[in-house]
């Protein structure tokens, strides 16, 4: 009977720790990629003129929505196509919208 419940408080923890790490990711991913991009230069050129908090209210909620649609269309994706494959054709997409920077908006 103590292995039993031993083995369920350490699957417990396991779970638990398995989100606190999926958690510590996803925000460290998120933040990272944020930082500094247009969307947060907009959101601070929106909140000198207007009322900070509402900024911040609606910038929370359109972050969470967007963040939202991309969780469940990953996973949708994820039903359907292999990692590698997005991997590759996301790799492709980035670089093509790089040399189209590069070369044509000099």
């Amino acid at each position: 009977q103590q292995t039993s419940s031993s083995s369920s408080s350490s699957s417990s923890r396991q779970e638990k720790s398995t989100w606190v790490e999926i958690f510590v990711q996803s925000l460290s991913l998120t933040f990272l990629a944020e930082w500094g991009d247009r969307s947060q230069i907009a959101t601070i050129a929106l909140s000198a003129a207007k009322n900070p908090y509402g900024v911040t209210v609606g910038g929370c909620l359109g972050h969470s929505i967007c963040t939202g649609m991309a969780v469940m269309g990953g996973r949708m994706l994820a039903a359907r196509i292999s990692e590698k494959t997005v991997t590759f054709y996301g790799g492709l997409i980035f670089l093509v919208f790089g040399l189209h920077s590069l070369f044509l908006e000099g």
